[in-house]
């Protein structure tokens, strides 16, 4: 996917906006645009609705889904899709969210009335902040062992103008200078490298919540990579778990370069055991669309969740989660000491794609010991 579709039509605007119950009614219209590098062109819906007796804008590709839709509608009227009520879209119930808007069959001039009361701008929960799924471990599935599932979500038209748009929106404080020549580590922390429950909890200082080994394996592979740091919770929780944890504000053996939150990933969907699917994913192109210098060639992305590959399969490597951090099993871990011998082993091949990450442990087991 190092290729990025470009459309001309806008994202979801409003005229006028405003707070408060009400009902929405929803005009269509057909709009195309052209993709480049010859790639297939995108059939654009143009609604026109009013909420609250307001009238708002917005376009959505047929590629798009249900989910997307109540997406725009929750960002244009702050109604969280839980509490939205479409009426008169379709006829019947409205189809579940994985249901592609194409489907809907919507005819210029189609009316509906939304309703719903939008909630406040209070702090919530970290996993609420976003409309993302949240960070358990459930339902996961391992990408690099389905290369037809990966590239239907890879050749999937509204996934590229996804990452297109996320690109776009993406603004990188980079922390420390990024090293001509170096390999990228795009390194996850929840359940990674951090046990993250007893943290947020409060139970364990954050010294007793990271897994064992964790400054000694960033020293040992820094000299090699830089390091990005990718979480799906949001900056500000992220921000103070990498101070707690000391990775960054103290003087260490290692640097991270930048770091990246929820607010870059996407929901996709697909099927899993016939049934629909959907998770969040991280898509590496993101980074190499704003920094290419890096590559598929000299990526390599660590994360307890396989889910997470789902775009970039062949440059992730699928770590044992960390759990139950006060426990002596836990204590006892070393996964980020065989990891960090495995990522001196591959430091210098030309071509990562050419790695089956799947087998690093057999890997590390064959090398010879210090």
């Amino acid at each position: 996917m190092d290729h990025e579709i470009a459309t001309t039509a806008p994202s979801g605007s409003s005229e006028q906006s405003d707070s408060g119950a009400g009902s929405a009614t929803v005009s269509t219209q057909s709009i195309t645009t052209t993709a480049p590098d010859d790639l297939e062109s995108e059939r654009w819906i143009k609604l026109a609705f009013t909420w609250s007796s307001k009238p708002f804008t917005l376009d959505i590709a047929e590629s798009d889904r249900v989910f997307d839709l109540k997406g725009m509608l929750f960002s244009l009227t702050n109604v969280p899709p839980e509490r939205q009520k479409i009426l008169g879209l379709v006829k019947g119930r409205l189809p579940p969210d994985d249901e592609r808007v194409g489907e809907l069959k919507l005819i210029t001039g189609k009316k509906f009335i939304l309703v719903g009361t939008p909630e406040g701008h209070e702090i919530k929960d970290p996993s609420q902040l976003e409309f993302l799924p949240d960070i358990i471990n459930d339902l996961d599935i391992d990408f690099s062992a389905d290369p037809a599932a990966a590239k239907s979500y890879q050749n999937d038209l509204r996934n590229i103008r996804k990452v297109r748009e996320a690109t776009q929106k993406l603004k990188v404080n980079v922390i420390h200078p990024l090293r001509e020549g170096k390999r990228l580590l795009v390194l996850d922390i929840d359940y990674t490298i951090l046990d993250t429950k007893p943290l947020t909890s409060g139970a364990l200082p954050p010294s007793e919540c990271a897994r064992p080994g964790l400054h000694e394996f960033l020293s040992a592979v820094y000299p090699y990579y830089d390091i990005c740091i990718w979480s799906q919770t949001s900056w500000i929780w992220l921000e103070t778990k990498l101070v707690e944890l000391g990775m960054i504000g103290r003087t260490r053996d290692y640097q991270i370069s930048f770091v990246m939150d929820k607010t870059s990933m996407f929901t996709v969907f697909s099927k899993r055991d016939g049934k629909p699917y959907s998770h969040s994913v991280k898509a590496l192109q993101i980074i190499w669309n704003h920094f290419p210098q890096y590559n598929r060639k000299n990526t390599i992305h660590i994360d307890d969740l396989g889910r997470n590959f789902a775009l970039n399969p062949k440059q992730g490597l699928k770590i044992y989660p960390f759990k139950d951090a006060h426990t002596p099993r836990s204590q006892a871990d070393r996964e980020l000491e065989a990891l960090a011998k495995y990522m001196l082993h591959i430091a210098n091949v030309e071509n990562f794609e050419t790695l089956n990450h799947k087998d690093w442990k057999n890997i590390v087991r064959a090398l010879p010991p210090h």
